[in-house]
């Protein structure tokens, strides 16, 4: 039950640290407007992450863990590696410019000159973690031979960059919504048919 309590508890203090980062930007997003936001002690905050920046760090993890655990599950529902990929594309898309990604970036832009750590961990627990499960999935694409793959990594790579390409940094900078189920399927499919392009079997 303390356990249980404990987890709902960290919970909404994460809840609340991505409304204040949303509204007040990084530097502006403080302990104690979080711990009063999520009705708990700023001890607590202290207390169970230590600071501003292993509290947003958590919160990289917790959005990177979502998103693997989508992707892993597009890849597992799947028997066909191009068919995942086109269902691939869409929930990628939504994990990268979804609210809580967008304010991470900002807030890692926030703390290059600060600590600089954000940015590291978002790389460690996203792209780094992505791109594995995207490079065994065209690895088993020229497996099947549904594709000529060389360098399985590299596909991978050219992928993301199709499928994503300024969009993130769009979104990071408020210029573009959020894509719409339409305009992030057109986009996955672009992609795949791109791919298919450059290893075709």
């Amino acid at each position: 039950m303390a356990d249980s309590y404990a987890a709902r508890r960290r919970a909404a203090i994460k809840e609340a640290a991505f409304e204040v980062l949303a509204e007040k930007g990084y530097k502006a997003a403080s302990m104690l407007e979080i711990a009063r936001r999520a009705k708990a002690s700023n001890e607590t905050l202290y207390k169970w992450f230590g600071n501003k920046q292993t509290l947003f760090g958590a919160l990289v993890e917790d959005n990177a863990k979502e998103a693997r655990e989508l992707l892993q599950s597009a890849l597992a529902e799947d028997h066909d590696p191009l068919d995942a990929l086109t269902r691939l594309g869409p929930v990628l898309i939504g994990i990268v410019c979804g609210e809580k990604a967008v304010a991470l970036n900002r807030a890692a832009a926030g703390d290059v000159f600060e600590t600089g750590t954000l940015g590291k961990t978002i790389a460690q627990h996203g792209r780094n973690a992505i791109l594995p499960l995207l490079t065994n999935l065209f690895a088993a694409a020229a497996r099947a031979g549904k594709m000529t793959v060389t360098d399985p990594q590299e596909a991978a790579d050219t992928y993301i960059n199709l499928l994503i390409g300024d969009l993130q940094i769009r979104r990071a900078i408020g210029v573009t919504p959020i894509p719409g189920e339409s305009e992030a399927a057109t986009r996955s499919a672009r992609a795949v048919a791109a791919m298919r392009v450059l290893h075709a079997a």
